[in-house]
């Protein structure tokens, strides 16, 4: 739906699309539901199906569109969809193409499997260390694949990131399960959400812990370079830790509601079996809008004024524009 309405109105534009920017948001990402759109279009699930010589030509689509020497008779409904594609599938930082698993459009199908399980099967010791287990490595890459990728990451430091987050996650759950033993049930099926936050608090500052040591690279609205920033990385990652537990809460938070009331009911009793698939789809349901949501919660291009920055970097972007324009603002890319 809001292809299409985005498709009408950049239609009108002139036949050999002269006036066409492919870089340019289809939706004001100044407001909350202008990005919440943007994501809805470039994390659709359908995206993660398409195969790899398509996404290959958007990339080609993309690239002539930026340089203006798109094809003859080529239309803008296809250098739209082309734009969703490259989105949805390719690094903003580098261009590269980013594998399955870790892409936001992968989100739902595989948010959904592992969280209708860590729901199902919180009871068990053994269960809640497995799909704990699995939840943080499928996060890990996730983090990684989304990370700024302007600043490096070593092998050492994913592994690092990817134990202590493991370890944090399976020791709040394990702890919490004991504690809750006594607690009403509802209480025990909270569980996997503790673990979830509390781990999200870790692996994603420790993936990205690069940034924070050496900073994140700050550009001017140009996109010149202009230094890096350890605040602006500690903003950034901030705000991808707030998303990523704003994205799995209504799920995580609710369905336990709904599972402990359905699962009274006489012909529930009976169908157990299907429990596990249900919490699933379920799980499923929420992620289609909470992921835009989440995702939509704050600009991926983030804007900071000069004077938040440290001392140094201030007084270097001062020198750099001494005799040009003024810099107030700079800009980075966040993460997702």
């Amino acid at each position: 739906m809001f292809l299409k309405s985005a498709v009408s109105c950049v239609s009108r534009m002139e036949a050999d699309l002269s006036g066409f920017n492919i870089d340019a948001p289809l939706w004001d990402q100044s407001t909350f539901l202008g990005r919440v759109k943007h994501f809805f279009n470039i994390t659709d699930p359908r995206t993660v199906l398409v195969p790899e010589w398509e996404l290959d030509w958007a990339k080609v689509m993309v690239e002539k569109s930026r340089l203006g020497t798109a094809p003859p008779g080529t239309q803008v409904e296809q250098l739209l969809y082309a734009k969703k594609l490259y989105d949805s599938a390719f690094h903003p930082d580098t261009g590269e193409k980013m594998n399955v698993i870790g892409r936001m459009s992968f989100q739902v199908p595989g948010g959904m499997i592992i969280t209708g399980f860590m729901l199902q099967f919180y009871r068990t010791m053994p269960a809640v260390i497995f799909w704990q287990w699995v939840n943080q490595s499928f996060n890990a890459l996730v983090n990684y694949t989304n990370r700024n990728a302007a600043s490096p990451t070593s092998l050492r430091q994913m592994a690092v990131s990817y134990i202590t987050a493991t370890t944090t996650a399976v020791a709040t759950a394990v702890g919490m399960n004991t504690l809750t033993k006594r607690a009403p049930p509802l209480v025990g099926r909270w569980v996997p959400f503790a673990a979830v936050a509390a781990a999200n608090c870790v692996n994603i500052p420790m993936m990205r812990q690069q940034e924070l040591i050496q900073g994140i690279c700050v550009k001017d609205r140009n996109h010149n370079e202009l230094g890096h920033s350890r605040r602006a990385a500690a903003i950034g990652i901030t705000q991808v830790v707030i998303s990523r537990i704003t994205m799995a809460a209504p799920g995580m938070i609710l369905l336990p509601v709904v599972m402990e009331r359905l699962e009274k009911l006489h012909f529930m009793r009976r169908v157990r079996v299907l429990h596990a698939p249900l919490q699933i789809m379920l799980s499923g349901c929420f992620l289609i809008f909470m992921v835009p949501v989440a995702c939509g919660l704050f600009p991926q291009k983030c804007e900071l004024p000069v004077s938040y920055l440290e001392p140094e970097l201030q007084d270097s972007i001062r020198a750099k524009s001494k005799y040009g324009e003024p810099v107030p603002y700079v800009y980075f890319n966040k993460g997702l």
